[in-house]
């Protein structure tokens, strides 16, 4: 199985100068708990709602002066929408990441990658591996290393 089967598409970015209001109000709005960040035509990281929560809401920042730079996670793991699901799989595990931008081969970005999407649309042989994401150590949680 390829990502781009299983990933959600039609994935928009922000630039990281868009208020935290902002970003928790497009998240609400589509339904999603992660945008990718990007300036010039490139991804320079991800904040998600657990970003937002943890490091914007538990640092007491005003989310209508705040920005989605101080809070994103920055530089971002990605994958190609032509990978299989298995080196994904790994990749988000190694990393300890719920999300991944897929990019096709001009470098756009055209979906994300998630948990969700794996449980719903990946291969039954492979849920012990998302259920490993999904259960990672605390730890690895409150300080993400990369999206």
């Amino acid at each position: 199985m390829l990502v781009r089967e299983a990933m959600t598409q039609h994935a928009e970015w922000i630039v990281p100068e868009t208020s935290l209001a902002e970003v928790a109000q497009k998240m609400r709005d589509k339904g999603i708990g992660c945008l990718p960040v990007g300036t010039n035509d490139r991804m320079v990281g991800m904040i998600t709602d657990r970003d937002l929560a943890c490091r914007a809401v538990a640092d007491g920042l005003n989310p209508t002066t705040a920005t989605a730079k101080q809070v994103m996670t920055k530089g971002v793991i990605w994958c190609f929408d032509d990978d299989d699901i298995e080196s994904a799989i790994r990749r988000m595990e190694e990393k300890k990441i719920h999300h991944m931008p897929v990019i096709n081969h001009q470098k756009r970005l055209i979906g994300i990658l998630s948990l969700s999407d794996l449980a719903l649309r990946g291969p039954q042989e492979l849920a012990r591996n998302v259920s490993r994401l999904v259960s990672r150590d605390a730890r690895h949680d409150a300080a993400p290393v990369t999206h």
